[in-house]
Parts: C-alpha cells; structure tokens; sequence
C-alpha cells in the first residue's frame, strides 16, 4: 500500500503556490495553506517546501539540479535527466545529464552545507518525496517538452503533485504550447502541476516571460502573469487531493499498463494538509487568457529593454529614427516600455521606483506619464541626407512629438561628402549613382557610405548627448533591422542597424506592420497611419522628381510575406533550394507559375549565402521568432557557402523541365 493513497480523508485539502523570480534560477514553492512571511497571513502555516535550481558536482561529474529542502534541512538533491541543447540552449556544454532513471546515491555535502543543515549526506537521484498525506515529484525544464516525460511514470506510480522550475524563453505564440503541455501532463494522469518559468533578460537575447500556473487534472486553477516588471511574483490555488484520487481511480489504470520500476521515496515526517480544512473552498478551472501577437510585441522587448537599461548602468536609449515601419516599430516599443514602468509605479512597485530614478538621475522622480519618461530617457534623430524625401522627416517628427521623445534632425550630406573627398584625393575618382551613370559597383558603395556614416554619427551622439545637456551618463544605441532583412543580408555592414541592442531584430516584416495597426488604436499613435502607407525604403539612391525610386521589396527582388514563408521553411522544416521548391509550388501554385518560384527560390538562397558573413556580426536582438538566423546562438552555420549551389539548382532546373514535359 503507498503510503499517499490510503489516509483519511479529513487530511485532503493543500494550497499550492508557484513563486518566480527575475534573477538567474527560479524557484517552485509547495505551501500549505500560505507562507505567512510572504502574504502576511499569521494564522496560516509556514513555508514547507522550496526548490532550489543549482550545480552539483558528484563524483567529480557536474550536474543541473533542484535542491528540495524544508526548515534548513536538505531533503533530496534531484539531477536534471535531459538537457536542453537546441535552438538557444547548448546545456550539455556545462552538465552531464543524469541516465539512470529511478537511481539513488548518497552525496556527501560539503562542509559549508553541513554546517548549517547538520547533515553529512543526502539522496541524489531520481526519486520523490513522500509527505504524511501526500507523494511530490520532480521534473526539470526540458522534461516536460520530451515524448517521455518524467510525470508519466511518476503518475503511474502514485505521485499525486509534479512540480517544475523553468527557464523557458519567450516566443511568439509560444504561451499556448506550454499551457497545452501542462493540461495534457495532468489530464493523461491526474495530479496537481505546479509550474514556476523564470522572469526578465538573463544577460542575453532571450526573454522569460513568466507565465507561471498551476494546473489539475487537465484544467488550469491559477494563472501568473506572462509579461511584467515584477521580480517576484507568486500565484496561488487550494485544491483537494481526493479531486486527483477520484480522477485516477476513473480515469488511469496503472495496473493495466506496463508496470513502472517504483519510485524511490524520502520519506518526510510533514503534512500539507490539516485536519480541520475539509471546509475550504478550492480553486476552480478557469479560461486562459493569451495576449494577441501584437501584445505580445508590445510587452515582451519592452519588459527585455527596461531589464536590459536597469541592470547596464546606462542614463537612456538613443534610436536613428527614419520614419519607416521597423524604426517606428523600436520606437514604439520603447513608449510601451515607458508605459509599463508608470503602471508599475503607480501600482507601487518600489523596485521599478528606484530603478527609474536611478536611470534618469533624480532621486525625488516619479514617473507618471510615459510620453514624460520618453522624453527622459529616449532620445531619437533623423539623419536625413540628399536622397531623403521630406516625407519621410515629417513622419519621424510626428511620431516623435506623440511619443514624447527627445527629437534631433541632422544632415549627413556633409559628412558623406567629406569622405568621398577623401577617397577622390587618393585614386582621382568619383564614384556616381546608377541614376546618374555609374556602375553597380559604385552605386552600392554610394549606399553604403551613407549607411555606415549615420552608424558613426549615432553612436558619437550617444556617448555626447547627455553631456551636451549637462547631464550624466551615456545612451545604448537602438538598431531597427527586422528578422527577414537579416535572412537576406538587406542592409549594409556596420550601418544604422549595427547597434548595441535591437527588440525586433527577431520579427517579421509582416508582423511589426501589425503591431503597429495595435499601436494605433492602443496608444492612440495616429502618426503611424502615414508610415504604414509609405512603402519602406532605404532612401539611399537619388530621388526622382523629389519622390523615392528606390523600394525594399523590389531591391530584394521577393515580398516581405514570401521571405516569411521561406525563412521558415528554411529554418523549421530545414529546406534546402531543392526541398523549398518542392514545397512551395503547391504553396504559391495559385500566385506563382513553377518557373517564377524556381527563380524566387534561387534568389534568395544566392542572397542568402552572399550575405551570411553579415550574421557574424548583426547586432544582438531579441529572440522572437522560431525561424531566427542569429548566428551568435540560435542558428550555426556557416558563413561562406558556394553560391553557385550547382548541384541544387541543378536538381531545380531538372525538376522544372520534367514538370513542363508533363504539362
């Protein structure tokens, strides 16, 4: 008989509680009724148990573990079984993952521990504790995204609730997959989850985003917040055990099933229950409620931005605004982040308090409207040069006195000047546009030059514009180059889009227009209409007849909705030039001919591999979307490609002719 199913039933009802953190680790808490020290409910019992993520050295082996303890006491140590080491996690470069399921040792603390805990040793391994009323197992971050989840076979073994300490980063629409892992863990087996996903930017391109709950029998009881300013943050629900016993004893039949190796159990001398509880009410199932993708937008790079300010020192943020849609984009996320902090203040959150007036150098401020704040610590400039159309300044201008920036208009023509007078000095030639003349090569060499002096100018305005107002401190510099610019290498090296932090350099083209749309009616930015009707454009070639020639869509020869599309093809499903063909001639077979996507297919993979070296050195940006060519962490792979790609585009022209022969 285990020992967590046949106690009396006045001993049934536990609140659970989830607490995050915005540091480096996170932390799951189980409480029985609520932890007095932390919601000031004296009359309530006091914290039980707390997990700890850690490494642990054993047998000179380091490995990621939870440590459970409970009043100064270790309980068990639990090594993580699966690593995480895809996408934006290399785990297995710091810790070997524990193989053998259902093992136990003794580990020896060491002699700083066992001074505090007076223990000498403790279990390590995968096993479970065993409270007076109940049996709590553990799994770790990637376990729960594997075919072969540890809460499986710990269900089937009687373990009634599953904790989980997380670090699981943010991505669009990424919310829905964990809520639908955590209902179907539960629903599959029964059992209480408690789920803790850490908060804030960890130093790096990714964001964490909370989204912290607790779950039984496949609903949802208690739901934390996905995006907010707040450190700590801690959710909590009453639920009854009899709910799980009843569940598994209709629903699971673990003596049907292929009998699992028996858990190993600590044993605990503690209970989360009491015996006068039975007339507690319990939480109830309650509807999730997910962000659109445009508030997703809005609130994830602004918490990334405003965690990234706090912790580097810096008086503000400085943005070369064009009046395009991926400037504007920055420069609205900036005001959400603005936004967010007056909430944040007004909600009495000292922390966000102290910070602020430490950014902006006053230590009696009190943020109360963002466009005030904005004007604080943001700091916008059109570089505007021969080739800009006064459209494109008005834009600027206009979103800039919405949002409350700090605005500067300058032309660049003089500086661009200076150095081709430089170059001409030296060889006795000018290079001239293609409209005026000259060759490709010196048209692209034009472009760059103008590009790579407003990188120069933006960054000799954020070390001195403080200190031209008489104020302290510098300004980190703002890039603004979308995701599917970067796949294709549009945009010049060591330019306006080389930065020191970009928030949408991990988005589509497709999705910033929309999260524009929201802005609009969210933040009531009307100047935004006029940028979303332009057509984007660079301006970096002359103007004809005061208006642009030059656009972005036919400079890379495909749409911005077509490079989305194959920028997750070719990260997502791994296509190369023969596979993408393959698949998009049914994909595009309405708009397209087969010849037409044959030619779109080669353009870009000959973009892509001239202009992967570009990657190296893209500035680091917020990781947003699953098909990222960020070469820093997310995507490896090489940087000098044969561009040719013979024998690909070969097996394209083959398939292409076969096809037409049939038709």
């Amino acid at each position: 008989m285990e020992p967590n199913t046949d106690w009396d039933q006045s001993w049934r009802y536990v609140v659970m509680a989830v607490l995050t953190t915005s540091s480096s680790r996170t932390r799951c808490c189980t409480v029985s009724r609520s932890c007095s020290s932390f919601w000031n409910l004296p009359s309530l019992r006091t914290l039980s148990v707390t997990w700890e993520c850690r490494p642990v050295m054993h047998h000179n082996v380091r490995y990621n573990c939870r440590v459970l303890f409970l009043n100064r006491k270790i309980l068990l140590i639990r090594p993580k079984m699966t690593m995480a080491n895809h996408g934006n996690y290399r785990e297995l470069r710091w810790f070997s993952p524990w193989n053998q399921p259902r093992k136990v040792e003794e580990y020896f603390l060491p002699r700083m521990i066992q001074e505090v805990t007076s223990q000498e040793t403790v279990p390590f391994g995968d096993c479970v504790l065993s409270t007076k009323d109940t049996c709590i197992g553990t799994e770790m971050c990637e376990e729960l995204w594997q075919a072969r989840s540890p809460h499986t076979e710990m269900g089937l073994d009687g373990v009634e609730i599953f904790t989980n300490s997380s670090a699981s980063h943010h991505e669009l629409c990424k919310a829905d997959q964990r809520v639908n892992l955590i209902k179907s863990a539960t629903s599959k087996v029964g059992g209480i989850y408690l789920y803790a996903n850490q908060k804030g930017c960890d130093g790096d391109r990714v964001y964490y985003d909370g989204c912290s709950m607790v779950a039984v029998n496949g609903d949802i009881v208690a739901q934390g917040a996905q995006f907010s300013l707040d450190d700590v943050e801690v959710i909590t629900a009453t639920l009854d055990l009899e709910d799980v016993r009843s569940y598994r004893g209709e629903a699971c039949q673990p003596h049907l099933e292929l009998e699992p190796k028996p858990c190993h159990r600590v044993k605990v001398d503690f209970s989360l229950s009491t015996d006068n509880d039975l007339c507690l009410p319990t939480h109830q199932p309650l509807d999730w409620c997910f962000h659109s993708p445009e508030e997703e937008i809005s609130l994830g790079p602004a918490c990334w931005l405003w965690d990234y300010l706090r912790r580097s020192g810096m008086a503000g943020f400085l943005l070369p605004l064009s009046g395009g849609v991926d400037s504007s984009s920055t420069a609205c996320i900036v005001y959400s982040m603005c936004s967010l902090v007056c909430k944040a203040v007004k909600d009495d959150n000292n922390q966000v308090l102290q910070d602020v007036r430490r950014v902006v150098g006053d230590d009696s401020y009190l943020p109360q409207d963002p466009r005030e704040l904005c004007g604080r610590v943001f700091t916008t400039y059109y570089m505007g040069s021969k080739n800009s159309s006064e459209e494109t300044c008005s834009r600027a201008r206009d979103l800039a006195q919405q949002i409350g920036s700090n605005h500067m208009n300058a032309n660049i023509d003089m500086a661009v000047n200076g150095i081709l007078g430089v170059f001409s000095a030296v060889t006795g030639k000018l290079p001239q546009f293609r409209a005026h003349g000259g060759s490709q090569r010196e048209n692209l060499a034009l472009q760059n030059v103008q590009a790579r002096v407003r990188m120069v100018l933006a960054y000799l305005f954020a070390q001195l514009s403080q200190w031209a107002r008489g104020k302290p401190g510098g300004l980190l510099v703002l890039g603004s180059a979308n995701v599917d610019e970067s796949l294709t290498g549009y945009f010049t090296k060591y330019d306006c889009s080389s930065a020191d932090i970009n928030p949408i350099g991990g988005i589509s083209k497709t999705a910033l227009k929309r999260f524009l749309l929201y802005c609009v009616e969210h933040f009531q930015l009307t100047a935004l209409r006029g940028i979303l009707s332009a057509p984007p454009t660079a301006e970096l070639e002359p103007l004809t007849d005061g208006q642009v020639s030059q656009t972005d869509e036919a400079d890379m020869g495909m749409t911005y909705s077509e490079l989305s599309v194959i920028g997750k093809l070719r990260k997502i499903t791994k296509c190369g030039p023969f596979s993408m063909f393959c698949k998009l001639i049914y994909m595009w077979k309405d708009s397209l001919s087969t010849t037409q996507v044959a030619q779109k297919v080669k353009h870009f993979f000959r973009m892509y591999s001239v202009n992967r070296h570009k990657m190296t050195t893209v500035t680091p940006a917020y990781h947003a979307e699953s098909y990222s060519p960020d070469d820093n962490r997310f995507d490896l792979r090489p940087f000098l490609y044969n561009t040719r790609w013979t024998w690909q585009f070969r097996c394209i022209d083959n398939q292409l002719s076969q096809m037409q022969e049939e038709n």
